[in-house]
């Protein structure tokens, strides 16, 4: 039985636990008939370990996104890898600790959540963009950006920078056939979930809201929407973003 993905070269950054989004979008893309190459930062080793879990063996690249010699030197060893990509998935994000004080954070802080949690959809992007032959699918992950969030502070402006970026992205690469979209996923117990204090707060807006029963030990619903964007099956949609959230999006009250 062939799948959705079936021939198609997926680079995934931001495995770093079983918990991340990306290793369910990387497990379910190999189910779907992908190869799939990782990237890692800071650790790649602790990468390394867990993409044994995964359902076929799959290489680790060290990629810092605010690194230029980093990003410069991609495409080369995707390409001795792979030959090529037809789709990268974007998973990464950081805020320093003050970054979580709204109101008393330094734009330096800010700042580094913007590099990091939003420019670097589009310096990945251009960074694989030589390796686009006819066509490629760009998908990231976001946390809804139209609202202010409990304990969310300048992540949630840096997600609305992301999701800009990302509409971006898709005017300009269109005329290329490269389709640039969104999941917006619901709360999930991830690693980065983790970093933000107060998260259970947050998360508990899902237990009363959520049309949808959400599992917050779940990732694999989020990793399906990502594999579904990355396949052919949305071949003119681009410059959207896709919630998987439950439902909790479209609750008035």
């Amino acid at each position: 039985m062939s799948g959705i993905l079936d021939g198609k070269r997926i680079l995934v950054t931001g495995v770093l636990t079983e918990a991340s989004i990306a290793f369910h979008a990387a497990k379910v893309a190999q189910e779907q008939g992908a190869e799939v190459i990782l990237t890692a930062f800071p650790r790649p080793t602790l990468t390394e370990r867990i993409a044994k879990k995964l359902p076929k063996p799959a290489k680790v690249i060290e990629l810092d996104v605010t690194n230029q010699e980093h990003l410069d030197r991609l495409a080369g060893v995707v390409k001795e890898e792979l030959g090529g990509l037809d789709g990268i998935v974007h998973s990464i994000g950081f805020a320093p600790q003050g970054a979580f004080n709204f109101l008393e954070a330094t734009f330096e802080d800010v700042s580094t959540a913007m590099h990091v949690s939003a420019y670097s959809l589009k310096s990945l992007t251009m960074a694989c963009r030589p390796l686009f032959e006819g066509g490629a699918s760009v998908v990231g992950l976001t946390f809804d950006a139209q609202y202010a969030w409990p304990k969310y502070d300048w992540m949630g402006p840096a997600k609305a920078a992301l999701e800009a970026t990302s509409r971006y992205l898709a005017r300009d690469l269109g005329k290329e056939d490269i389709r640039c979209n969104l999941i917006s996923a619901g709360p999930l117990g991830s690693m980065a979930a983790k970093s933000i204090p107060g998260f259970g707060e947050l998360a508990e807006v899902w237990d009363s809201r959520s049309p949808l029963n959400w599992d917050m030990a779940d990732p694999e619903p989020a990793g399906r929407g990502v594999v579904a964007l990355l396949s052919d099956f949305f071949p003119k949609t681009t410059g959207e973003i896709i919630h998987v959230d439950g439902g909790v999006h479209m609750m008035g009250a």
